[in-house]
C-alpha cells in the first residue's frame, strides 16, 4: 500500500485579502511557521513517512522541510508540485482583477474548468502537472508513506483526480493552510480518507 499525506503550504502574505500568488515567491509568516511546525507534530506523531517532495515554491520548501526534520527523512522539490501560473493576474488581488476584468474573474469562480490564465495555465494543465506527481509518489514508493506539500491549486487539482470529480468542482473542496488530506492506494485502488483536516492547528495564536 501506498499512503499519500497531502499537505498545503503554511500561511503567508496574500490570503486574506486574497490575491493571485501562483508562482510569486513568498515566505512563511509567522503564523505560516507555527502551522509548519504543528503539522510536522501531527504527521511525525501519527505516521513514518519515508520522503517528503514539495512545491519549488519558498513557502512550500519550508513547510516540507519542517516536517521532514520532525521525521528524521529527506525533503526534495520537484516542479510536478508548483503552483498554477496565473500569467498576467498573478500577484494582481482579487479587488484589482473583479474591477479590471470582471466577466473573466465571475468566471472563474462560477466555470473553472472553462478559464485560461491570460499569458497563463488553466485546471487542465494542473491536471496533467499533478498526474505527474501521483505517478513520481507511486513508482517510486509503492509500499510506502509519503508528504506531499503543495498548494490549494494543486491540491485540489490531485484531489479531484483520486475522487473521480469534474474541474467544475473545483471550489467544493476547501484546503486550508497545513490541512492534511489523507490518500490510500492498494493495489491501484484508491480511497481518500481525509480531506482538509486541520486539528492540528486547534489552539494557535492569530
Amino acid at each position: 500500500m501506498t499512503k499519500i499525506l497531502l499537505v498545503r503550504h503554511g500561511h503567508v502574505e496574500g490570503i486574506k485579502p486574497e490575491r493571485f500568488r501562483g508562482r510569486t515567491e513568498l515566505p512563511l509568516t509567522h503564523r505560516g511557521v507555527l502551522e509548519a511546525q504543528a503539522v510536522a507534530r501531527r504527521i511525525a506523531s501519527a505516521w513514518r513517512p519515508v520522503k517528503v517532495y514539495t512545491s519549488p515554491m519558498q513557502r512550500c520548501v519550508e513547510t516540507g522541510r519542517a516536517i521532514a526534520n520532525a521525521c528524521g527523512v529527506e525533503s526534495e522539490a520537484i516542479d510536478h508540485l508548483n503552483d498554477i501560473d496565473y500569467g498576467a493576474w498573478q500577484s494582481k488581488s482579487y479587488e484589482e482583477i473583479e474591477k479590471t476584468d470582471p466577466q473573466a474573474f465571475a468566471s472563474w469562480f462560477a466555470t473553472p474548468h472553462l478559464v485560461r490564465f491570460p499569458n497563463g495555465e488553466s485546471l487542465q494543465d494542473m491536471v496533467a502537472q499533478t498526474a505527474d506527481a501521483l505517478r513520481l509518489a507511486l513508482t517510486r514508493h509503492a509500499e510506502d508513506i509519503v508528504v506531499l506539500v503543495g498548494h490549494s491549486s494543486m491540491n485540489r487539482a490531485l484531489l479531484l483526480q483520486l475522487l473521480d470529480q469534474p474541474l467544475s468542482a473545483y471550489w467544493r473542496l476547501g484546503q486550508a493552510p497545513c490541512c492534511i488530506n489523507e490518500i490510500d492506494v492498494v493495489g491501484g485502488r484508491i480511497t481518500v480518507v481525509g480531506v482538509n483536516e486541520t486539528q492540528h492547528l486547534d489552539g494557535l495564536p492569530d
